[in-house]
């Protein structure tokens, strides 16, 4: 079979790139080496910058965003005790973010791809990709068996950190810029109301909290804790007593507790793969770059990317000008290493280091102190968290 472009992954990144090329009269196919029902139960943040939001509006998938996302004009950190408000509208000009289920997300790009009548291949076995340093690129895997074969023009790699995609090109030149952080994130998803009607960024002498939502009726809640925790170590009463314990008796008031839906313990990591282009090869979203989530600007980095490369690569197919392409990578890479910055400050700045001297702690208050003091600084922090201008 013949493709203009396959795109590996339908993840958000990879179906919100379909749904953008599909727009522009590209012919896709994606692959996807997990079920439909697997890429669906993976449960993830979801807070949109407008942007993401915008680019959902382009394609025709934002009809339930709208009905059942909410919009958030700010966010509050608390820092040892004392809440600073960070008003978003008022230090941005009017934009907000948007809290709304990466699954979600990923649920209404599947169904918009649906109704397009574009192809999608789940339980793709056997991946490879092939000759992305020619003109004439082409994928192979495997279905039910049989061994297919798509030859295109083009190979987006949207299929994560672990996906193919990256580790295709390792031994062309790539290079990859990576910070571990020594602690994880607990989180609980749970049918109860949020405790607030806005997220409460929580730096403590326990360490980290976060207090966040999917609806108006499920809550997603997060304590720091070391990587060798046993989440079967976790009980339901334990983690709420814990949060509670963090974000203070003012908060700890109006959390109302109740089973937990899930309990997983994550990582946090800061990651960068360089370039982003191979011949006919373009990574995209995590293949591409990992942020901690503290930031919340993993799903949107992978809206920004899926952005500049659906722009190439129709200007590619429709003027024959490879100019696009050309400058993809740098394009991407600029806005990546900003929210990379970003999410590494959030994170210096709210979590507890065991590490830590007490100069770099006085260094973590003082950050807090300026905040609170400047209209400028919590100006520049507002910028980030809406997110950058693609």
């Amino acid at each position: 079979m013949r493709h203009q472009v396959v795109i590996i992954g339908s993840g958000p990144a990879g179906l919100l790139l379909g749904a953008l090329l599909h727009k522009a009269g590209v012919d896709t196919i994606i692959l996807e080496a997990k079920s439909r029902d697997y890429v669906l139960s993976r449960i993830r943040a979801g807070v949109l910058e407008q942007g993401t939001v915008d680019l959902l509006s382009h394609v025709g998938a934002d009809a339930r965003l709208r009905r059942e996302g909410l919009p958030h004009e700010g966010f509050c950190l608390c820092f040892d005790g004392e809440m600073l408000r960070i008003d978003m509208k008022d230090l941005t000009g009017g934009k907000q973010v948007t809290v709304y289920g990466q699954t979600e997300v990923t649920r209404d790009l599947m169904e918009h791809r649906d109704a397009s009548g574009a192809p999608a291949i789940y339980e793709a076995a056997d991946v490879a990709i092939h000759d992305t340093d020619t003109g004439h690129p082409c994928v192979t895997f495997t279905k039910d068996g049989r061994s297919q074969r798509i030859d295109c023009d083009a190979v987006a790699g949207c299929d994560g950190y672990h996906g193919i995609s990256r580790r295709t090109v390792e031994d062309r030149g790539l290079q990859t810029f990576e910070r571990t952080y020594p602690f994880g994130w607990l989180g609980l998803l749970a049918d109860v109301p949020p405790c607030a009607h806005e997220l409460i960024y929580v730096a403590h002498q326990r360490g980290f909290a976060l207090c966040s939502m999917r609806s108006h009726t499920r809550s997603r809640y997060y304590v720091q804790c070391e990587l060798t925790e046993d989440v079967a170590n976790w009980s339901d009463d334990r983690f709420w007593e814990e949060l509670k314990l963090r974000v203070g008796p003012e908060v700890a008031r109006t959390i109302v507790t109740g089973p937990s839906i899930e309990k997983s313990i994550a990582p946090l990591r800061s990651f960068v793969a360089e370039p982003l282009r191979f011949g006919r090869l373009f990574l995209a979203g995590d293949a591409a770059h990992i942020v901690p989530p503290t930031g919340a600007k993993g799903l949107n980095l992978a809206a920004s990317d899926v952005h500049y490369l659906s722009v190439a690569l129709a200007e590619f197919f429709a003027e024959r000008s490879s100019a696009g392409i050309d400058h993809y990578s740098a394009h991407a890479l600029d806005r990546i290493w900003k929210a990379e910055r970003f999410s590494w400050s959030m994170t210096m700045l709210m979590h507890r280091f065991d590490s830590h001297s007490p100069f770099e702690q006085r260094m973590q208050a003082a950050e807090f102190a300026y905040l609170r003091s400047s209209r400028t600084a919590r100006a520049a922090m507002a910028e980030n968290y809406v997110g950058l201008p693609m």
